[in-house]
């Protein structure tokens, strides 16, 4: 649910088949981050090589993962709320572990990579400290460190509407340095738990993620004897 098009700064020709409002027939002045809408040729080859499932065109498993990466594809790059067609912008609240909720305007300055490794760990286990990173920042540091993008799929589909509840992989291979560490080549991955609450229309009202940030930082620290150390210790993350 962070940036799956990480790699990716040139402008679409045409839609994506897994992310709705992306190119087209748009009439309302999007503003976007990087002048137009993004391609994800790259990540989608990633993706399509590595999920462990297929979904059923129409089934509630596709809908709900194809809900997802559109709204990221907003969060990403869309710099106005009120251009966001994935959320209620009026209702949107983002909980990750338990934490306090981040409402849309808060989601959207920190972007999605501060937003979900926000923490409150002793400062020796604060391998990535979200409150020093930008938004640019942040999307530059994982950028650099999965060169083919960072994918996500849906894993199973427990509820459906008005509030899905879903597991999750996110995955990609750390192929490029990250904040001074080499890249192992290895890939780095993490499951999780979500919640989306979403209106009559589809539109998500609150998102709630649940996974462990060890699973994701322990594998870009594990590069250098300098973080070896911190890294044996489990990268202990929680609320």
């Amino acid at each position: 649910m962070a940036g799956e098009e990480e790699q990716v700064v040139t402008v679409a020709s045409s839609g994506d088949k897994y992310r709705s409002f992306l190119s087209g027939n748009e009439e309302d002045n999007t503003v976007w981050r990087h002048g137009g809408p993004p391609t994800y040729d790259p990540v989608n080859l990633l993706f399509e090589q590595g999920r462990t499932k297929v979904w059923p065109e129409g089934s509630l498993e596709e809908t709900v993962q194809n809900a997802v990466k559109s709204w990221e594809m907003e969060l990403s790059h869309k710099t106005r709320l009120q251009d966001f067609k994935s959320i209620n912008p009026d209702k949107f609240k983002l909980f990750v572990n338990g934490r306090e909720g981040l409402n849309g305007e808060e989601t959207l300055r920190m972007g999605s990579y501060n937003a979900l490794l926000q923490n409150s760990l002793p400062e020796p286990f604060r391998y990535y400290k979200p409150e020093e990173e930008t938004f640019e920042s942040s999307h530059e540091a994982f950028k650099s460190a999965f060169p083919r993008g960072f994918a996500w799929e849906v894993i199973k589909v427990y509820t459906g509407p008005p509030e899905i509840t879903f597991k999750f992989r996110h995955w990609g291979f750390f192929e490029g340095p990250f904040k001074g560490h080499p890249p192992t080549g290895q890939m780095v991955q993490f499951y999780g738990l979500g919640t989306l609450k979403v209106d009559e229309s589809l539109r998500v009202e609150e998102v709630e993620v649940y996974y462990d940030p060890a699973e994701l930082l322990g594998g870009l620290f594990s590069g250098t004897s300098k973080s070896s150390s911190a890294t044996s210790q489990g990268c202990p993350f929680s609320k």
